[in-house]
C-alpha cells in the first residue's frame, strides 16, 4: 500500500503536464515539439496513474456519493449546454426591444424600406482605429442595416494598420464611413442612422426632384430662419435628395417644365387671374400642386380650388383634446388618418396645426378624392370671427367634428398635353392636388413637433412619386424632458419634500426617546 502511495504524485503531475503543453500551444499558436511532448508525456503518466489505481478508482466510482455527484454533474452539464445553444441560437435569431420613447435604438421605418429596396449591393467601410471609443457604436449601427438587407455589406479598416486603404480611397479622418453603390460613392463622417440613411438615399436614387415654392404674395420664406420660416423645412427637404427652388409666378412665363411639385405656403394675398392659369396648365399637364392654405388669407384661392371640388370655408377649428398633449384649443390635433392613401396608409403619429381651417373634398375613389387627415370628435368648427363664447360648443353656431384639414385629388390630363402625348392611349395620366387647411405647421417653429414633419415630407414624397420615401422618420436624439400637471407636481413636492423626510424625522425621533429611556 506504501508503494502506492509514492506514484500518488504521478496523477497530479501528470495533469499538471497536459494542462502546461496546451497552455504553451495557447501562446505559441503552433503545435511544435514542445507542447506536443509535454501532453504525451502527461497522457502516459495519467494511463500508468489509472493503473495502478484501478482498483481504488473503482471502488469509488461504485459509491453511492459518487453516482449522485456523477448524475449532478451530468445534470449541470446538460443545463450549461442549453444556455450555450440558447446564446448561440440568439446570435443568429434575435429579437429586441427598444423600450426608448423615440426608439433610438431601432432603425426607423424609412430607413428599413430603403434597404429592402436595394437592386444592387451597397458596401460601406468604416474607417476606424482598433481603440476607437465610438467604433461600437459604429459597427452595432452597421450591423442593423445588413441584418435587415442581404445586399448591404460592411467591414472595418484601420488607417493605422491599412494606410494604402485610406491613401486608395482619399480618406484623411478617422471616424469616417465611405458607402458605395452602383460605381457612386458616399462619405459620412459620425455615427448617425439619418446620415447614413441620408447617404444611401443619394446613391439609390438616380434624378433629383425639385420642389418650387410660390413667392410674390406673403408666403412663408423658404430662406428665413425665423419662428414662421420655412428654413428647417427646406433643409428636410434637401435631405431627401430633392431640390428647393422659390419662383416667382407672376413674372414666369409658366410653371419650369422641372418642377415635380409646384408649393403654395399660407400667401396672405390673392394670386391674380394669369397666375391661377399657370397653375391649372400645370396640373392639368400632369403637375403636382400643394396649397397650404391659413383661415382668413387668400379667399380667392379657396374659391380657385372649388373648381377642383374642394370645400375650404375659411372657418377655425377648435379643439380641446389638443390641451391634453400641452397645446391650445386653437391648436387642432389630428390622429385619425385615411388608411387607403400613401401618404397615411402607415402613418400613426399625432400632427398638430396651429390655427387651422377645415379642408374637405366628396369622397371619388374613382378620381382619387378623399379627406386624409381628421380632427377627433371633441372638436368643432367656427366661421366668421372668434369670440369668447366659441371656446364652448354650441350646436346652433359650430359644426362639430371630426373635422377633415386635409384633402387630396387627382385631375385627369388633357388629351393634347406633352404627357399624355407621351403615354399610351388606353392609359390615363392624372395630375394631383393636395390641400391643407394650415401653413404653420410645417414652420420652424413647429416642423419637430409631433408627427408634423413627417407627414408635410410624406406629402411632397407622395406628388413627388417618390412613394419609397414615404415613412416615419428617425427622430434625431435629445433630451426628454418629464412634463407634470399641476397635480402631479404637488404631489412629488409634498412625497420628496415633506412626507418623506418628516416620517424619518419621527422615526429618528422615536428610537433616540426609546434608547435613552431603556437607558
Amino acid at each position: 500500500m506504501k508503494s502506492k502511495n509514492w506514484f500518488m504524485p504521478l496523477g497530479i503531475l501528470s495533469v499538471l503536464l497536459v494542462a502546461a503543453g496546451g497552455i504553451t500551444y495557447a501562446i505559441t499558436g503552433e503545435m511544435g515539439n514542445l507542447p506536443v511532448s509535454l501532453i504525451w508525456i502527461g497522457l502516459l503518466g495519467l494511463l500508468l496513474f489509472f493503473y495502478i489505481y484501478f482498483p481504488e478508482i473503482r471502488e469509488f466510482i461504485t459509491k453511492r456519493s459518487t453516482k449522485y455527484a456523477f448524475n449532478t454533474a451530468i445534470m449541470s452539464a446538460v443545463f450549461f449546454l442549453i444556455i450555450a445553444l440558447i446564446g448561440v441560437m440568439s446570435i443568429k435569431y434575435k429579437a429586441r426591444m427598444d423600450l426608448t420613447e423615440n426608439h433610438r435604438y431601432t432603425l426607423s421605418s424609412q430607413t428599413v424600406k430603403i434597404l429592402k429596396s436595394l437592386k444592387e449591393d451597397v458596401e460601406a467601410i468604416a474607417f476606424y482605429r482598433s481603440d476607437e471609443r465610438t467604433r461600437q457604436a459604429m459597427f452595432d449601427l452597421l450591423s442593423e442595416y445588413s441584418y435587415h438587407s442581404s445586399k448591404f455589406r460592411f467591414h472595418f479598416v484601420d488607417p493605422d494598420r491599412d494606410p494604402s486603404e485610406a491613401v486608395k480611397y482619399g480618406i484623411t479622418s478617422y471616424r469616417t464611413t465611405l458607402l458605395k453603390y452602383g460605381g457612386k460613392q458616399e462619405i459620412v463622417g459620425t455615427e448617425s442612422e439619418n446620415k447614413l440613411t441620408n447617404s444611401l438615399i443619394k446613391l439609390t436614387n438616380k434624378d433629383i426632384k425639385i420642389i418650387y415654392f410660390v413667392k410674390g404674395h406673403g408666403e412663408k420664406n423658404i430662406d428665413s430662419a425665423e419662428e414662421n420660416g420655412y428654413a428647417q423645412l427646406k433643409e428636410s427637404i434637401e435631405r431627401e435628395n430633392h431640390q428647393v427652388r422659390d419662383l416667382l409666378l407672376l413674372g414666369a412665363e409658366k410653371v419650369p417644365d422641372d418642377a415635380a411639385v409646384l408649393v403654395v405656403s399660407g400667401p396672405e394675398t390673392d394670386y391674380v387671374q394669369s397666375e391661377l392659369d399657370k397653375i391649372t396648365a400645370f396640373v392639368k399637364k400632369g403637375g403636382r400642386a400643394l396649397f397650404m392654405l391659413d383661415p382668413g388669407g387668400a379667399p380667392g384661392l379657396s374659391k380657385y380650388l372649388s373648381g377642383f371640388g374642394f370645400e375650404i370655408a375659411g372657418d377655425f377649428i377648435i379643439d380641446k383634446m389638443s390641451q391634453v398633449y400641452g397645446a391650445n384649443f386653437l391648436m387642432p390635433v389630428v390622429v385619425a388618418y385615411y388608411k387607403n392613401h400613401p401618404v397615411t396608409s402607415e402613418f400613426d403619429l399625432a400632427t398638430f396645426f396651429p390655427i387651422a381651417g377645415s379642408v374637405h373634398i366628396k369622397d371619388d375613389p374613382a378620381k382619387g378624392s378623399y379627406d386624409l387627415a381628421k380632427t377627433s370628435d371633441k372638436s368643432w368648427a367656427v366661421t366668421g370671427k372668434l369670440t369668447k363664447e366659441d371656446e364652448e360648443f354650441n350646436p346652433d353656431k359650430h359644426r362639430r367634428g371630426p373635422i377633415s384639414v386635409a384633402a387630396v385629388t387627382a385631375v385627369e390630363v388633357s388629351a393634347g398635353s406633352s404627357k399624355a402625348a407621351e403615354g399610351q392611349d388606353s392609359v390615363k395620366t392624372w395630375g394631383k392636388i393636395m390641400v391643407i387647411g394650415d401653413s404653420d405647421f410645417t414652420s420652424n417653429k413647429f416642423l419637430k413637433t409631433a408627427g408634423n414633419r413627417d407627414f408635410a415630407l410624406n406629402a411632397l414624397n407622395w406628388l413627388a412619386e417618390e412613394n419609397i420615401l414615404i415613412s416615419i422618420r428617425k427622430k434625431e436624439p435629445g433630451l426628454t424632458p418629464l412634463m407634470l400637471s399641476v397635480v402631479q407636481s404637488k404631489v412629488v413636492f409634498w412625497l420628496s419634500v415633506v412626507i418623506v423626510p418628516s416620517l424619518l424625522l419621527v422615526a429618528g425621533i422615536g428610537v433616540t426617546a426609546r434608547r435613552r429611556r431603556s437607558a
